[in-house]
């Protein structure tokens, strides 16, 4: 497929309006939200008049055949559909084909649902929310070198496009990096370094400012499919990533990953994966978006794959079971790996579960919450420090009715990370006066004097109100 020929393809979609807003608004509430979940039959109620958009969502979308006369030559001759054999007059669409967030397209395989054949190993996954996840997680501020690891369909590049001078991509499935080419000529995306190959051998010894990878992270037995497992020793791949990042990371640079860590007896996850990052010489923080049971996780695997309902549906549950408990693992864990390249030989971890909502993109304020982990462990004199109480933070306070002092005080961010912590009067306190025209330890002496018994609140024991975003230097 030439590049004439997909610039007719590309004007063809933004003609029709095949795009985010103009499948949403075709479709409806009830039909969209059906779509989201796999179900076919109100989207296909909602575009059987046969009007170019709805042929459109048909053909792309839905992967059902489409009368060929309603098939315009643009879109025939793409190379991307192929005539029915088994329907004369009708037409397949050979990719999945969709419109993305960033205004582009992403290319990938057809989806696969219930009752369709087995998928192939090298199967291309198209983008879905663990890649949304990723986007809304990186960084936003420009940079000169990045690089998309495991790029797959490509769409990690297209969020990356505008924000990166050069972008490298890799995967180690030649489909994958044929099907992201599509991706980024549809998205008018140019100049992408593409390359095929594992991990990070496809740029040994090269540096970058700003790494990200939605890895195959799936932990199983088999590592069949490439989109989503390697079959590895457990979560190995994941901290083999971690552990070999950094080596790719130019000063100041920085990597985002997700993640999947095993939830082992007798083991604290935060030791498990902090032992990842031990002796990278990067600062990091990890969140814990979710867990999940063995159970929980295998059937959401397997309904990913569309096995539910196949013959060997049984067998591959309780092999799987069967796996994790000669693993002795008790759930997996699922979340955001960021890390920095701070020149430092004093790097900080942070490692933390955070399921409730938070204010999307992370990628608008995570450079701050690396930076207040970074302050709150490297600042040496936090008494001569000049201390601001962050914007929009909320004092809650929870008593009976009528008494003089309150059972709870709770501070209570409303943007960005949206932490709750209960604190003392002390700290409520300063968070009341703290606008950074005084000293830390002058202040801490005068609240002393006001609140509580007199005794001078240490003020190493704010580090953790720091490193949370509750105040700021």
């Amino acid at each position: 497929m030439d590049s004439v020929e997909l610039a007719r393809l590309r004007d063809h979609l933004l003609e029709t309006g095949y795009t985010i807003d103009g499948v949403r608004d075709r479709l409806g509430d009830v039909a969209a939200s059906a779509l989201s979940r796999e179900e076919l039959v109100p989207a296909l109620r909602a575009t059987a008049d046969g009007d170019p958009l709805g042929t459109l969502i048909r053909l792309w979308w839905l992967g059902v055949p489409v009368p060929a006369e309603r098939v315009p030559a643009a879109v025939r001759e793409s190379g991307l559909v192929r005539a029915d054999s088994g329907d004369g007059g009708m037409v397949r669409a050979e990719v999945h084909l969709q419109p993305w967030e960033t205004g582009g397209y992403v290319v990938s395989d057809r989806k696969v649902r219930p009752g369709d054949p087995a998928l192939r190993p090298g199967h291309v996954v198209g983008a879905g929310g663990a890649s949304a996840n990723l986007a809304q997680l990186v960084t936003r501020r420009p940079v000169q070198r990045a690089l998309d690891l495991g790029t797959g369909c490509g769409v990690q590049v297209l969020h990356l496009a505008g924000r990166a001078e050069e972008i490298t991509a890799t995967d180690v499935n030649p489909r994958a990096v044929e099907l992201a080419r599509l991706s980024w000529e549809l998205s008018g995306v140019t100049d992408v370094d593409a390359r095929t190959g594992s991990m990070f051998e496809p740029v040994e010894d090269e540096l970058f400012d700003l790494v990200v990878s939605n890895p195959p992270f799936v932990i199983s037995p088999g590592g069949r499919l490439t989109y989503r497992e390697t079959g590895g020793d457990g979560d190995a791949f994941c901290r083999d990533l971690v552990r070999r990042a950094p080596r790719h990371l130019a000063p100041g640079g920085q990597a985002h990953f997700l993640a999947n860590w095993l939830h082992v007896e007798g083991e604290d996850w935060r030791d498990r994966v902090g032992g990842w990052l031990a002796g990278t010489g990067c600062d990091a923080w990890v969140v814990e978006r979710d867990v999940q049971d063995p159970a929980e996780y295998v059937e959401l695997w397997l309904r990913d794959a569309a096995e539910q309902g196949t013959p060997g549906y049984a067998e591959h549950y309780d092999r799987w079971l069967t796996w994790f408990d000669e693993q002795k693992v008790e759930a997996v864990g699922f979340g955001w790996i960021s890390m920095r390249n701070s020149g430092t030989l004093d790097p900080v971890v942070r490692l933390e579960r955070l399921t409730h909502q938070v204010a999307l993109p992370v990628g608008d304020y995570v450079d701050g919450v690396l930076d207040a982990i970074a302050t709150a462990h490297r600042v040496e004199d936090l008494r001569a420090a000049r201390l601001r109480t962050a914007e929009g933070l909320l004092d809650e306070r929870i008593g009976l009715p009528g008494a003089e002092d309150p059972m709870r005080i709770v501070l209570r961010q409303t943007d960005g990370l949206r932490r709750s912590r209960e604190v003392g009067t002390v700290e409520a306190a300063l968070a009341g006066v703290c606008d950074g025209d005084l000293a830390l330890g002058p202040l801490l002496n005068v609240i002393a004097e006001l609140v509580g018994d007199g005794q001078v609140l240490e003020a190493d024991a704010l580090r953790p109100l720091i490193a949370e975003g509750y105040f700021r230097l």
